[in-house]
């Protein structure tokens, strides 16, 4: 069993059985006009002995609605060692504003940028627009979806490596651009007065590459501030550079500050 899977196990153990309370979960306020809310979670691990290793990851969402807007910022980073060598460097960033046409239907217009020292791409940047629908808007259950294009650049680069898999060198590709077509999905449900479980996928289609990103959570209250979290994060580029995967997988285990 892995350390993250008895985590998980350790959970379920020690929270209320999810199903049985799910009728109990009391109404989240709405959100106040014209003030950002948010979240910031953290988290830290290291290992000492016949392995030395160590990892951080950090995010910070954020939300404002005014009228017929909603506004959401994403800001996320990831850093990893084993044995002394960087094995993960990683930023992005996101930014959506949505205009509601009726109560369930929306525009969107978004913007995204990563830089990965490790996936094969320097950077990636998309510029969308489109269209998304709230399929489920209820106290407990929220279930969205968009689809719509979009102009992306990226820039692949070759990772060369020596006999203890540390990166020497970085040999830039030519740039990557192009229109793209875009879809995503936001998921997120109260289990309990103190368990939710969210999900967030988004794909990224063009000639050269498709991009595919799902992050998975289930968080646990302790106070009404803080909360425990456990995350499942997966990013695929079915076109990578040579010599690089196209899946890269993370656990996380997290404290959430809200506000």
């Amino acid at each position: 069993m892995s350390k993250f899977s008895a985590v998980i196990l350790c959970m379920s153990v020690l929270t209320p059985t999810v199903a049985s309370y799910a009728d109990d979960a009391p109404a989240p306020p709405p959100p106040p006009e014209g003030v950002w809310t948010g979240k910031g979670q953290a988290g830290y691990l290291s290992s000492q002995g016949n392995t030395d290793a160590k990892s951080a990851n950090a995010a910070l969402d954020m939300a404002l609605t005014d009228g017929l807007w909603k506004h959401e910022l994403h800001l996320g980073g990831l850093y990893g060692e084993n044995t002394g060598i960087v094995s993960a460097e990683r930023f992005d960033a996101k930014w959506q504003s949505d205009y509601s046409i009726t109560q369930d239907l929306f525009a969107f217009g978004g913007l995204r940028y990563s830089h990965d020292l490790f996936s094969g791409f320097d950077y990636q940047e998309t510029a969308t627009t489109g269209v998304g629908y709230k399929f489920l808007d209820t106290d407990s259950i929220k279930l969205s979806a968009q689809v719509g294009a979009g102009y992306r650049r990226e820039l692949p680069e070759l990772l060369i490596k020596n006999s203890v898999g540390e990166v020497v060198q970085r040999i830039k590709q030519p740039e990557e651009s192009g229109a793209i077509a875009t879809a995503g999905i936001d998921y997120s449900q109260a289990l309990s007065s103190t368990t939710t479980v969210t999900d967030k996928l988004l794909v990224e289609t063009g000639s050269q590459n498709t991009l595919l990103t799902n992050a998975l959570a289930l968080s646990v209250k302790m106070t009404t501030k803080l909360a425990l979290s456990l995350g499942y994060g997966l990013q695929d580029n079915t076109n990578p550079p040579a010599g690089l995967k196209k899946v890269d997988t993370i656990e996380t285990v997290n404290l959430v500050y809200s506000f």
